[in-house]
Parts: C-alpha cells; sequence; structure tokens
C-alpha cells in the first residue's frame, strides 16, 4: 500500500513539474480556461461525493452544517485556517450535543 501512494505522489508530482516547464506559447487560451474549468468541476464532485454521501447513500450528518458554515465563510473571505478551524469545532459540537 505505501509503495502505491509514493509512487502515485511522485506521478503526480512528475505532472506539475512538467506544466512549469511547457512554454506558456504551446499553451492557448482556450486550453487554459478548460483547464481552469475542469479544476473546478473536480473540485465540487468531491465536495458532493465527501460531503453528502457515506456508504453509497446520501446522508445528512454533521457535515452538512459544517460545510455551509465553511461556505459562508468563505464567501465573507475569512482566512483559510479559521475556516477549516471553525468547520471542524461546527462538526465536533453537532456530533457531541446531536449524535449526527
Amino acid at each position: 500500500m505505501i509503495w502505491t501512494v509514493i509512487g502515485a505522489s511522485v506521478a503526480v508530482f512528475s505532472w506539475k513539474l512538467l506544466g512549469y516547464l511547457v512554454p506558456r506559447k504551446f499553451i492557448g487560451d482556450s486550453f487554459r480556461a478548460f483547464a481552469d474549468r475542469v479544476t473546478v468541476v473536480l473540485l465540487a464532485a468531491l465536495v458532493g461525493i465527501q460531503g453528502f454521501t457515506s456508504t453509497g447513500e446520501i446522508e445528512f450528518d454533521a457535515r452538512i452544517p459544517a460545510l455551509g458554515v465553511a461556505a459562508l465563510l468563505l464567501w465573507i473571505r475569512v482566512p483559510y485556517i479559521l475556516v477549516i478551524l471553525a468547520a471542524a469545532i461546527t462538526a465536533a459540537i453537532l456530533r457531541f450535543l446531536l449524535g449526527l
């Protein structure tokens, strides 16, 4: 298992390094716009899968209000570390008090 993680990390790092080495003249505006959109879509999919599902089913638990708190704080431009702390505290309190 550990070798798989190390191999995947090396592969991802090599692709990132390759991205820095490609001259800008080979990357068009349409490709850059596509790459920006793909990043947002993948992040949204990750949040949707990790935030709203458990064992393959949609589930309402402490993650959803914590995600709402994080979204609100990001919207008003609170520093990222405070967003993470507030979301974690929200989830912890809800799990402790309500058993979510």
